[in-house]
């Protein structure tokens, strides 16, 4: 995880209605403040899924999770500088349901995962890609799907099957950086042509901002990003190829924390058996992505 520290907010919740999740589990750099809550379908602890938790997560009344709010409308920060998008208002459904409060710490991406195998955070929440070499180092709770997707500038539209040399943005530590923006370069490469060069940024709104600032060609990232990213770009970007390379999401929990992992699955379960899973990504237009079961550990790749 990254070194300076930054503080956290507990999002109370022990009835939390579906209209104000995103409301809840906030962290900006000073204070703390409680969640807020509305009328709507409420979300009540299941006492079979909070049984699996782990004692010292149940006995402290908190899942740590590190976020990194800056990939809308998955995951962002509000006015008041508190998380919001359909996954926090999906995690903080899923601690209701444990009968326990979220504690948010902003990080950057790819500083979660060791903050996780290093104890900071029980767990992590920034639509991780679920794949085999994370598993290597963490266990996952697939709750989502999503693939691949490009962006460029409107009426400049480029094939991501032949992309060689353009300057391509992506955030840094994701698989769009790590694994499939490399994979496509080295496609270049061999074929005789000129490099892809990826220009890699620390948030997403800084990647999707350097296409609109002339410092790349396109940006990629997940689906559902970047598909929110086009809509909110008042016609400045557009939507360039199909999605590819479906991935699941996956919650990093310390590798081997099995508890943890049913009790996430669990509430997961209970979230799907009385409607509020999809009431949630329905919500956001993002239901496309809904899976019919909840895995640990699930990546095929």
């Amino acid at each position: 995880m990254r070194k300076p520290s930054l503080r956290s907010v507990l999002s109370p919740f022990a009835i939390v209605a579906v209209a104000a999740l995103s409301l809840a589990g906030c962290a900006n750099n000073e204070t703390s403040s409680p969640a807020k809550s509305s009328e709507s379908v409420e979300v009540s602890k299941d006492a079979d899924a909070a049984a699996k938790l782990p004692s010292e997560i149940a006995d402290k009344g908190v899942i740590a999770i590190g976020i990194d709010p800056t990939y809308p409308p998955n995951e962002s920060k509000d006015a008041q500088g508190q998380p919001v998008g359909w996954e926090v208002e999906l995690m903080d459904a899923m601690a209701a349901k444990l009968g326990v409060k979220t504690e948010y710490t902003v990080a950057k991406f790819d500083n979660i995962i060791p903050g996780i195998t290093g104890g900071k955070y029980d767990m992590g929440l920034s639509s991780f890609f679920d794949t085999k070499e994370r598993e290597k180092q963490v266990d996952m709770v697939d709750y989502y799907t999503a693939g691949i997707q490009w962006a460029t500038l409107k009426g400049k539209t480029v094939d991501p099957d032949d992309a060689c040399g353009i300057t391509l943005a992506v955030q840094n530590g994701t698989t769009q950086q790590l694994e499939d923006g490399p994979a496509k370069s080295k496609a270049c490469t061999d074929a005789g042509k000129e490099k892809i060069t990826l220009l890699g940024f620390d948030t997403q709104d800084d990647a999707t901002a350097a296409v609109t600032l002339g410092r790349a060609q396109a940006v990629s990232a997940d689906s559902p990003v970047i598909q929110y990213a086009v809509k909110q770009s008042d016609g400045k970007l557009e939507l360039s190829g199909d999605v590819y390379d479906v991935f699941l999401y996956g919650m990093p929990t310390a590798k081997g924390d099995t508890a943890l992992d049913e009790a996430l699955v669990a509430a997961l379960d209970s979230l799907k058996a009385d409607g509020t899973y999809e009431a949630i990504l329905k919500k956001w237009g993002v239901e496309s992505g809904a899976l019919s079961e909840f895995k640990i550990n699930g990546a095929e790749r």
